[in-house]
């Protein structure tokens, strides 16, 4: 595999192209498609969101045979720029990775018809509701508040006290999703839990502010809570840092965080971004590319927590079992959680 960097003069974009060997996918399906990914705030290497997409695209470079681009834009129009050049280069499909690409993505879809559009976590309401996708186009979302139950559960089953932390990025509906299910989690397991609760702040910058997410975290440490998750994008790796000078614990968001702070981080609400971008080119390299919403949970296998050797000294046994059986509950139907 071929990894080649190119600097494109359209606000300074970084363009990561991708290609697979060719010999080692003769069997797969047309090695002609091509698939650009524009990564969110924080971008490549925020080891949560934008690194999950990226494990999607490899994925499907790797088993499918497509060829990939990236771009890592900077702030404002270079968003918009890095769709609209995407789709100007004959791309077959021009993923965006976070809602604030769903205004831009929305028009560039009408703009060309003839090009595949996938948005992760696509939010475009206008006065008469939801505005559905066009027919080139396809909404990736995630039950947020399912993960978020489980990991609420965990924190407060885990915790000596009844009180417990989390830590938002930009104050918006999509994160009070989070909040609304950890919240939820904790209550159900105990009742007389207390949730402290913090926002990095209302634009797209605080989504990487470390700082600010630090100093909410030390905040509500102080105040007793023994346990923060966050929801913070790369903000959440200054709760982590509070976690360490604190030793207390804190729970990642997105992809499994613990390498962040290993020791300290008590479990990762895992939103597997990678399952639904694999899942739109696979079905787009098959001939089966719908547009429309498509919502991943814990049924799709779409959202999670993370447990593996190093947490199951932190979550004891039957903690395990009783988050498990939550699991089971929310997929019956037994158990609905409100998202705000």
């Amino acid at each position: 595999m071929l990894l080649t960097v190119l600097l494109v003069g359209i606000n300074a974009l970084l363009l990561l192209p991708l290609h697979a060997d060719s010999k080692a996918h003769s069997g797969s399906k047309p090695q002609s498609l091509r698939v650009g990914l524009v990564f969110d705030v924080g971008g490549r290497g925020d080891k949560s969101f934008n690194d999950a997409a990226f494990r999607g695209v490899d994925q499907a470079v790797r088993e499918l045979g497509i060829l990939a681009e990236f771009i890592e834009p900077g702030d404002g129009a270079d968003r918009e720029s890095g769709l609209r050049l995407l789709a100007a280069r004959g791309f077959d499909l021009i993923l965006g990775v976070g809602f604030v690409f769903s205004d831009d993505m929305l028009q560039i879809a009408h703009d060309y018809p003839d090009r595949h559009f996938a948005c992760v976590d696509y939010v475009k309401f206008d006065e008469r509701g939801f505005v559905v996708p066009p027919r080139n186009m396809v909404a990736l979302k995630f039950h947020e508040e399912e993960g978020s139950f489980l990991v609420g559960a965990i924190a407060a089953l885990t915790s000596q006290r009844p009180i417990i932390g989390f830590v938002g990025g930009m104050d918006i509906p999509l994160i009070h999703k989070f909040e609304a299910g950890y919240r939820q989690g904790a209550l159900a397991v105990c009742p007389s839990c207390k949730v402290l609760v913090g926002y990095a702040g209302t634009s797209a910058d605080a989504f990487k502010n470390p700082a600010r997410g630090k100093e909410l975290a030390l905040a509500q440490y102080q105040a007793g809570a023994e346990v923060v998750f966050h929801a913070a994008g790369s903000t959440g790796l200054g709760v982590f840092e509070a976690a360490r000078e604190n030793h207390r614990r804190a729970i990642g968001v997105d992809s499994d965080q613990w390498d962040e702070a290993p020791g300290y981080i008590l479990t990762s609400m895992v939103k597997r971004v990678e399952v639904s971008v694999f899942d739109i080119i696979a079905a787009l390299a098959h001939g089966r590319f719908e547009s429309g919403v498509r919502v991943f949970g814990l049924r799709e296998g779409g959202i999670d927590y993370a447990y593996d050797e190093p947490r199951r000294g932190m979550i004891p046994q039957a903690v395990r079992t009783r988050v498990e059986a939550l699991r089971q509950d929310i997929i019956a139907g037994k158990i609905v959680i409100a998202d705000r």
